[in-house]
């Protein structure tokens, strides 16, 4: 399985991060409209619509569709979330969409007054017939790098 990892510094209280990153607002605000993200559904882990955090178990039904092209669908499963005074994490993984496998790891931790952000995607490409999927083709950096920014932009104030 290949590996994608990005990391980034963001003067800004742990505290603050991880509550921005726990909520269904914080994926649309760091997702480049360009990558064309649309929300279907929001669940609970208990199938409750639109949570408030996104726990373990919680599940995002989306469409991305970058720079214009047909969309894909895929559902987001939180599969793992814990937290302390000095540091969270949590992970998702897809459950069908364009890659064969999808783990997204997010990790914070408190760095002095700031916190530090590491994003690991580990994943399989796709078959033959899929590997012209938008997603496959645009790449993470882009991305990645656009959410890193971003994140900054919106919580160093």
């Amino acid at each position: 399985m290949a590996t994608y990892e990005r990391e980034t510094y963001v003067d800004a209280p742990l505290e603050d991060v991880w509550e921005f990153h726990s909520r269904i607002a914080g994926l649309e605000a760091l997702t480049p409209r360009w990558m064309g993200l649309s929300i279907r559904a929001v669940r609970g882990p208990n199938g409750e619509p639109d949570p408030a955090v996104l726990e373990a178990g919680a599940e995002i039904d989306m469409t991305l569709g970058p720079l214009g092209l047909p969309g894909d669908s895929w559902t987001s499963v939180i599969t793992e979330r814990t937290s302390s005074d000095e540091r969270g994490l949590f992970k998702d993984e897809m459950h069908g969409g364009p890659f064969a496998r999808w783990v997204h790891v997010h990790q914070f931790s408190r760095e002095g007054e700031g916190t530090k952000i590491r994003d690991t995607v580990h994943y399989e490409l796709p078959d033959p017939v899929r590997a012209t999927s938008p997603l496959a083709v645009v790449g993470f950096e882009p991305m990645f790098r656009y959410r890193h920014r971003k994140t900054k932009e919106l919580l160093e104030g």
